[in-house]
């Protein structure tokens, strides 16, 4: 089931490619878009962010920048409004609710047909934007993902830059196969009508992908709308933000189980439970491989090389998660961003289980 997950999933996608291809049909048409921007105290990077977003190549006339602040207590409100007089919009909210519900009040204010969604920490290159927005051209299109590039404090990628790569890689395939099962929530964009039945409490990267299946549309990743953001500066806020994404993003998935229905959404469905549920249980499937290697160690030379492999592997990450570990080198910060992602999975079941939910939404520190 591990082998599945990571590969055999993505090689069922390469194959069904090569018998068909669902190619996306982009077009240079210019939509009228809105730009949606939730933050929370960030003084330190909103005007980093609006200097970032008024660089983008898109006609100003056609575009609405949206900023909401969701119960900002610092000076990110009065730095938004300093640039009210280049067309940026403020929506203030004072009570803080999270990211999910500060989108929701600024889709209430949207005008434009398609909306753009995207977080202060990412930066866009200037056709970013457009290349994003173009997709929209193609009629079965309900929402595109950008591509994450991820750095590190060096500028080099890191161990989680790496997974990104595995995981923009097999976002290509499902685009050219079917649909995307998730977006990459620091940029993205969706039409507007896929975004009426917005929800303030589930995740809207995964919840528009679900909303844009049951409208007969799908989800696509597009290679040249690219989101760059660095690494969390804390290990443990990392953690925490793993957690976090993994806890929202089973209770997304609970509440929609009507799309396993095979029946109905076909593969689809199939992607749904190989992408995400499989994904979720991995930490699971890796305790039974280990407890069934070490007893089966010491009747086969080869159960015995499998589970040294094994014991190595978890070594490296032990290693790398050790404060005194400081490397670069893929070999063990590949090895701790695994382990440190299932072991995330795996707290963040726990809590689902114990019925703990969140929606409310704490930016992090990059």
């Amino acid at each position: 089931m591990i082998f599945f997950t990571y590969c055999g999933y993505p090689l069922s996608l390469y194959l069904l490619g090569l018998r068909k291809r669902r190619m996306v049909e982009k077009d240079t048409k210019i939509f009228d878009i809105t730009m949606i921007i939730a933050a929370y105290n960030e003084e330190k990077r909103i005007k980093e962010k609006l200097q970032n977003t008024l660089e983008l190549d898109y006609p100003q006339d056609k575009m609405q920048i949206i900023v909401t602040s969701d119960g900002s207590v610092d000076k990110t409100n009065k730095i938004v409004a300093g640039f009210r007089n280049k067309g940026i919009e403020l929506l203030t909210l004072k009570e803080r609710k999270g990211k999910e519900n500060s989108q929701k009040e600024a889709v209430k204010l949207a005008r434009g047909e398609i909306l753009v969604f995207t977080d202060v920490a990412t930066r866009l290159l200037p056709g970013g934007l457009k290349e994003i927005v173009y997709n929209f051209a193609d009629p079965t299109v309900g929402c595109v993902s950008s591509v994450d590039k991820l750095i590190g404090r060096d500028g080099q990628p890191s161990g989680e830059g790496t997974y990104v790569k595995y995981e923009m890689w097999l976002r290509k395939l499902e685009t050219e196969v079917n649909s995307l099962v998730g977006l990459s929530g620091s940029f993205f964009a969706a039409r507007k009508e896929v975004c009426r039945d917005f929800s303030s409490e589930m995740q809207s990267d995964f919840r528009t992908v679900f909303n844009s299946i049951k409208l007969g549309l799908r989800a696509v990743s597009d290679p040249d709308s690219i989101g760059y953001y660095h690494d969390i500066s804390d290990g443990k806020k990392e953690f925490d933000r793993k957690v976090r994404t993994v806890l929202r993003g089973l209770t997304v998935f609970f509440q929609n189980t009507d799309l396993l229905n095979f029946y109905k959404y076909g593969l689809f469905s199939y992607q749904l439970i190989s992408h995400k549920l499989l994904r979720w249980l991995v930490p699971g499937f890796l305790i039974i491989a280990f407890i069934s290697n070490l007893f089966l160690a010491s009747v086969s030379i080869w159960y015995a090389i499998i589970f040294t492999c094994q014991t190595g592997f978890y070594g490296l990450a032990a290693f790398g998660r050790s404060q005194a570990a400081k490397f670069e080198n893929p070999l063990i910060k590949v090895p701790t961003y695994f382990v440190t992602v299932n072991t995330a999975i795996m707290i963040a079941w726990w809590r689902f289980l114990n019925g703990q939910r969140i929606a409310m939404w704490t930016p992090s520190e990059r």
